[in-house]
């Protein structure tokens, strides 16, 4: 019976104990395999050989690897901040005014989160063939900024939904212009918001595979480059990379949520 107490009570933590392991322990298995002793076909995940440092040490080794990586931060980078101030611009039109369509919008907002990512990306071939549009970085950077801006705008809607705005009235009573209020205490005040929207734009990007298989033409992103190695082999510099990316992103993660718990801290001491 104690047992059984001591389970209903720690059921929830359980569960997302193991949630959390089944989402990690690809990843730990990937970290794992960049430090194997020597390569093996892709059907091999036995570790015969021992560990060694050698494809860290080489971690830029295959030239045509380096460039698809390129390519992909370039790419989420600016489609990124492209996104980002769209979809910041976009939130606070839906969340402060009133407007014809404004219901609609809010509608067409969640569909590009709803729809299957097959038919994003068909859909966006076809409208590139019928104008005539060369398939490359350009529809690359225009299909990855069409998907983000739906999740940026969610993000940030939510931080403003609960945004004091007696403060903003405040700012203008003290003799602020609207472009300084915004700049000086709207912004500031949303940025963990604008920020969390930003890293989550950034990891769709750099991690998408089947819109960008649609629209890429010539150019190869790191996902696609992987995919085609695929049958032939994957470089273990693909695990290295990929565990250097993942690391990069928990400490940008990390250091958002510190940036918000001493904003919420902040205002706690300012209240």
């Amino acid at each position: 019976m104690r047992a059984w107490k001591w389970l209903r009570e720690h059921a929830l933590n359980i569960y997302a104990g193991l949630a959390i392991a089944y989402m990690l322990i690809p990843i730990v298995v990937i970290a794992v395999f960049s430090f194997a002793e020597t390569p093996r076909d892709r059907m091999n995940f036995a570790i015969n050989d021992g560990f060694t440092l050698e494809y860290w040490q080489n971690a830029f080794a295959v030239e045509e690897l380096n460039e698809s990586m390129l390519t992909s931060l370039k790419l989420a980078a600016l489609s990124t901040v492209i996104s980002t101030a769209l979809g910041t611009l976009m939130a606070l039109a839906l969340v402060r005014y009133k407007f014809f369509g404004r219901r609609a919008s809010n509608l067409l907002i969640v569909l590009p989160m709803a729809a299957p990512e097959i038919v994003i990306g068909a859909a966006l071939l076809s409208m590139f063939v019928i104008y005539s549009v060369s398939l490359g970085f350009t529809t690359l950077l225009i299909a990855h900024v069409m998907f983000s801006i739906s999740f940026v705008v969610v993000v940030v809607r939510s931080r403003l939904i609960g945004f004091d705005r007696r403060i903003e009235e405040a700012a203008a009573d003290l003799g602020a212009t609207p472009f300084e209020t915004f700049r000086f205490v709207t912004l500031p005040l949303i940025a963990p918001g604008v920020m969390a929207a930003a890293l989550l734009a950034f990891a769709l990007s750099i991690d998408d595979f089947v819109i960008s298989n649609f629209n890429s033409g010539t150019t190869v992103t790191f996902p696609l480059y992987v995919y085609g190695v695929a049958l032939r082999g994957i470089p273990i510099q693909v695990l290295v990379l990929a565990t250097m990316l993942f690391c990069v992103t928990v400490v940008a993660i990390a250091l958002v949520i510190w940036q918000q718990r001493r904003a919420e801290r902040m205002v706690q001491a300012q209240a």
